[in-house]
């Protein structure tokens, strides 16, 4: 309510944890803010973000292409398909989450531009970039 933590903000947060003798929570916090994570760019893709939208208004059968590209493994892409077998957009959506958490912090919308320029998609690229 006060906004005491915030985003780029973290140390009423570590002074709490420290009152509460919860070091390994405080080395914990220390790590992420050292990572670079509370000050990274949004860039990050999120189901909830555009470019997820775009990706999946515009692709339809060519998913899998691109799932390669992204290198998400057979197994991965045929585990989705068995769950969603009828919902090609369902399909791709699970997909990119599958992707967005194998990769972790490492996934970035940058990334699915370039695999969607590899694959040929270059319309759907741009729209991403816009």
């Amino acid at each position: 309510e006060q906004q005491d933590i915030a985003r780029d903000n973290v140390s009423f947060l570590e002074k709490l944890l420290k009152s509460i003798r919860r070091e390994d929570l405080v080395s914990q916090l220390q790590q992420f803010v050292e990572e670079g994570e509370v000050n990274a760019p949004n860039d990050q893709p999120d189901v909830h973000e555009k470019p997820i939208e775009v990706i999946c208004n515009n692709v339809g059968r060519n998913w899998k292409m691109l799932m390669r590209k992204l290198d998400l493994s057979e197994v991965q892409m045929d585990r989705i398909v068995e769950a969603h077998p009828r919902d090609l957009r369902e399909q791709l959506v699970q997909s990119l989450r599958e992707w967005q958490k194998c990769r972790g912090r490492d996934a970035k919308v940058t990334d699915l531009i370039k695999a969607l320029r590899g694959c040929d998609m270059n319309l759907v690229a741009d729209k991403v970039e816009q």
